[in-house]
């Protein structure tokens, strides 16, 4: 069932590229965040750069840093934080995404296929692309197994279990999503005044739940991904 969406009055938008509209948005107020937030913190730093005390830009972008932060930190360990702008990127990404669905007269790109799909291949790329820049050509042994002897049987089984994670990020998350947003929408036709204001509360959990789950899954990939070849 299509609803109506504010970006389908754009032309060149309709219905079927207004998941594709939606993510270009937020990635626009994406970059708008990091330009304010960088902004603020270049004017802290010609201060005291004390942390923010009051509700701001900054102290927002703070407080996402100390979340991947921490989450980095026990997954991957506190050595290998070089990689928390990437985990933060993905982090907000699909969060702004998820929360796009909870403003009226719009509707989330992660609640499409070809959106989340899109992010778990960026995911599955980049982790191996990491370990194969930490390991060099080992990083490959490890789709052969523990022994040599299992290689025939290990080695198309790690392929298939390596190739069905993109799909199962994106599949878990567009899934948590349609069923969010189709909630929401019902409670609205039904009863547009205070009802609604409950789910909204529990989309905004979910939300932020699903963005936290994609990006852990993506650390735990990349986990195993360099962990194997420092050991």
């Amino acid at each position: 069932m299509n609803h109506f969406n504010w970006l389908q009055l754009i032309e060149s938008v309709g219905h079927h590229y207004i998941h594709i509209a939606t993510a270009l948005l937020v990635t626009g107020i994406l970059f708008a965040f990091a330009f304010a937030a960088r902004l603020q913190l270049a004017t802290a730093q010609k201060s005291n750069f004390a942390p923010a005390d009051k509700f701001s830009i900054r102290g927002v972008a703070e407080l996402f840093t100390e979340v991947v932060i921490n989450l980095s930190d026990m997954v991957l360990g506190p050595e290998n934080r070089r990689y928390v702008p990437l985990f933060g990127s993905i982090f907000l990404y699909v969060l702004f995404n998820n929360i796009m669905g909870m403003i009226p007269g719009m509707t989330p790109a992660t609640d499409n296929v070809n959106t989340t799909v899109a992010v778990g291949i960026f995911s599955f790329l980049t982790y191996n692309y990491f370990g194969l820049r930490a390991g060099g050509l080992t990083y490959l042994k490890h789709f052969l197994g523990p022994v040599i002897w299992l290689a025939w049987l290990m080695l198309p089984l790690e392929i298939v279990s390596h190739l069905v994670r993109p799909m199962s990020l994106g599949l878990r998350l567009m899934g948590n999503m349609q069923g969010d947003h189709t909630v929401i929408g019902i409670f609205l036709d039904l009863a547009p005044w205070g009802v609604p204001i409950i789910f909204y509360g529990l989309g905004l959990f979910v939300s932020v739940v699903q963005s936290f789950v994609f990006t852990l899954l993506s650390m735990v990939y990349l986990s195993m991904a360099v962990a194997h070849d420092e050991h």
